[in-house]
């Protein structure tokens, strides 16, 4: 059974920085792509970034590109968000979640729908 536990969320002020962590368990984990996704009370879970299995094809959405970075640890199952010159648009619940079982591992979708493992949400709040 997979689990994903999220960490690092906090309140920073704007322009500071977070590093968001995701600690996976269950068998195979490093075999399946990661994303990361944002959710606030006026937007749906959205995507924010995502790596393949092998971490060859990374996607960022269009906002945050040049200022977070994703990357796994594989063997500590663990996948982070490095968050930096954040905004106040930035704010939200982040979840981590892994691909499913039925998509090509070689690509990085953007559909929550893609995704059947998550956590349970860190919070972000960047104040102005």
């Amino acid at each position: 059974q997979v689990q994903l536990v999220e960490s690092g969320g906090g309140l920073v002020q704007a322009g500071g920085s977070l590093r968001l962590s995701c600690a996976a368990s269950g068998r195979n984990f490093n075999d399946y792509g990661v994303a990361w996704f944002r959710q606030t009370a006026l937007k749906e879970r959205a995507f924010v970034a995502g790596m393949n299995w092998n971490g060859r094809v990374i996607v960022y959405r269009e906002s945050v590109k040049g200022r977070f970075t994703i990357d796994r640890d594989v063997a500590k199952n663990t996948v982070y968000l490095q968050m930096s010159s954040l905004y106040a648009e930035d704010t939200g619940i982040y979840y981590c979640a892994r691909r499913n079982d039925n998509g090509m591992r070689e690509f990085v979708p953007r559909p929550k729908t893609e995704y059947s493992h998550w956590g349970q949400g860190t919070q972000v709040t960047v104040s102005t």
